[in-house]
């Protein structure tokens, strides 16, 4: 008995293209079969793109996914890759409702089908309010060796169809998945996959989606691993790839059981495959990356596909000469190119001359497009019209630049990027209609510690490889300011960012009460005011547009907080 070939497949599908999702599951199953794969696996509900929302309750939409799939396997056919077992995840629905589902694809037909069993309904996800369960395994004998399958969740709950996989019997399980980029998931992800292979006690495929999908994005990285937990290959994450890895057939084959209690067994045959062409190769490990660069890779990754998907070509922002917006705008130079990106300058009576030369630096150093439009006479017609002082004089600057993004953005087209941090977010520290317009803001979700951690780690990797550093020094090395009075600084009305940082985690990420907090050491009167000012600014952060989640519990549909409440910390 030789080897059985797996391809696994992490592709970049987008919501609700199902004649161009389609399409791509062809093309990369053609690569696979001429490299030999008797079995290419494709991540979760690649079919339909994921998360569908809303649209897997749309009978409508379940029955084209379901059409979608019919035709696939028949196209897959006529491509010439009916001797390769195609799996693939998809949309079903059925009288109890649509289901999260995989279907093994053969000779034109559905051979099999499995549909997922734990669905999450924690920080990102809401599957229970989409999906019914699934309670049937699917087993499909590929070349003697028999093949399970299982979606995502399924192995990150103790229990469930791991277990019922062994008792079955099975010889390699491919898990198809849609898991989404947080920092320092990777580690979790590969202690979860080794257990559940340990579990199974055989090899566990991990196919898992690449790409953006509104703010979240998805990072790659399929792996397989043994039963002992030795690693037999890894892809690249961030970018599309195909994954091949032998699996060694065991010492004697499985014999036929029965699952555990509850389970029915959808069980297909296929024919032994000689695959033309089929070739024994080493498997593949992808070298580690370092923490910085896959979190900027995520943000990139986020703005390139939300930009292109949504069908915009280029983008605006307004180019300010601090570390905010430098590094918005070199995400986007490294997301689309420098020729699809306009900075504006948009200086008022207090902008300092630094700032204007380091925005102008930044644009030369990039080489994207950069003009100047001055606010300073708009800002006093409203100043003199409606005498305004104080607060709403300092507003007004940032409204007028909201303004005239906007108007630019409708004259050529253009999609505007908030340029806002986590840790200002948090805080209400942002002009609403002013700053905080736009219709996608990068880093949404970053920390300003971590701007400058990031800001640092691009600048090197520049030079690394004898590039020009994007980012002015400048912009990185002065104090940050909104620059809306005269000598302001963002430490008047805040604590120093490293200390705002590890308050807000505490407080935004990890749930943390203030005794929590200033038991941990942190000063009673500083944390109080932090968390009074997040509770505060809910109702900013629900209009803010929507950004790139790259921690742990990102603002929007990861921390769901009541905006009209009247339950304060203090």
């Amino acid at each position: 008995m030789q080897a059985l070939r797996i391809a696994l497949a992490q592709i970049n599908p987008t919501v609700g293209d199902l004649i161009g999702n389609a399409a791509l599951i062809v093309s990369w199953t053609a690569r696979a079969a001429q490299e030999g794969a008797h079995v290419v696996a494709f991540p979760e509900m690649a079919t339909t793109g994921y998360p569908v929302e809303d649209l897997a309750l749309r009978p409508s939409f379940a029955r084209a996914s379901q059409a979608a799939l019919e035709s696939l396997a028949v196209d897959l056919d006529r491509a010439g890759c009916g001797e390769v077992v195609t799996v693939v995840g998809y949309l079903e629905r059925d009288r109890a409702g649509s289901r999260n589902s995989a279907a093994v694809l053969f000779g034109g037909s559905v051979v099999s089908r499995y549909d997922k069993h734990a669905l999450p309904t924690y920080r990102v996800f809401d599957e229970l309010r989409y999906f019914a369960p699934g309670s049937r395994l699917s087993i499909t004998t590929v070349n003697g060796m028999r093949v399970g399958v299982v979606i995502c969740e399924d192995i990150w709950q103790p229990g469930g169809p791991v277990p019922a996989y062994a008792a079955a019997g099975v010889d390699a399980l491919l898990c198809l998945n849609a898991s989404p980029y947080e920092r320092g998931k990777d580690a979790v992800r590969r202690s979860v996959v080794e257990r559940r292979a340990a579990e199974a006690g055989v090899p566990l495929a991990y196919v898992n989606l690449v790409g953006g999908q509104d703010e979240l994005v998805f990072d790659g990285g399929s792996m397989v691993v043994a039963a002992d937990g030795t690693l037999l290959g890894k892809a690249p994450e961030f970018v599309e790839h195909l994954l091949y890895v032998d699996i060694d057939p065991p010492p004697s084959p499985q014999p036929d059981r029965d699952p555990a209690p509850g389970w029915t067994v959808d069980r297909s045959t296929i024919p032994d495959l000689l695959v033309r062409g089929w070739h024994r190769a080493e498997s593949t490990t992808a070298p580690e990356i370092s923490g910085d660069e896959k979190s900027w890779s995520a943000l990139v990754t986020g703005v390139r596909d939300y930009v292109h998907k949504n069908g915009f070509k280029s983008v605006i922002l307004g180019l300010s000469g601090g570390i905010d917006s430098a590094v918005v705008a070199a995400i986007a130079v490294d997301a689309l190119g420098s020729d699809a990106v306009y900075g504006v300058s948009m200086p008022s009576q207090y902008s300092s001359d630094h700032s204007r030369s380091d925005a102008s630096e930044f644009a030369r150093r990039t080489g994207i497009h950069f003009v100047t439009e001055p606010i300073a006479d708009m800002v006093a017609a409203f100043v003199e019209q409606l005498s305004l002082t104080g607060v709403a004089e300092e507003n007004i600057q940032a409204r007028c630049r909201g303004m005239t993004l906007m108007a630019l953005s409708n004259s050529a087209g253009h999609l505007v990027l908030a340029t806002g941090n986590k840790s200002e977010l948090a805080v209400g520290y942002s002009t609403i209609y002013g700053d905080a317009v736009g219709g996608f803001a990068p880093i949404k979700d970053v920390p300003k510690s971590l701007v400058w951690d990031l800001a640092r780690w691009r600048n090197k990797a520049a030079t690394e490889r004898g590039e020009m550093p994007p980012i002015p020094e400048g912009s990185i090395d002065k104090p940050p300011s909104a620059e809306l009075r005269p000598g302001q600084l963002d430490t008047d009305s805040l604590p120093n960012y490293v200390e705002l940082d590890a308050i807000l985690f505490r407080y935004v990420d990890s749930d943390q009460s203030v005794e929590d907090i200033v038991a941990a050491g942190f000063d009673r009167d500083t944390v109080t005011s932090t968390v009074r000012k997040v509770d505060a600014a809910e109702y900013k952060r629900r209009q803010y547009p929507i950004g790139t989640k790259i921690t742990s519990r990102a603002f929007g549909r990861d921390r769901r907080m009541p905006i009209t409440a009247r339950w304060r910390e203090v």
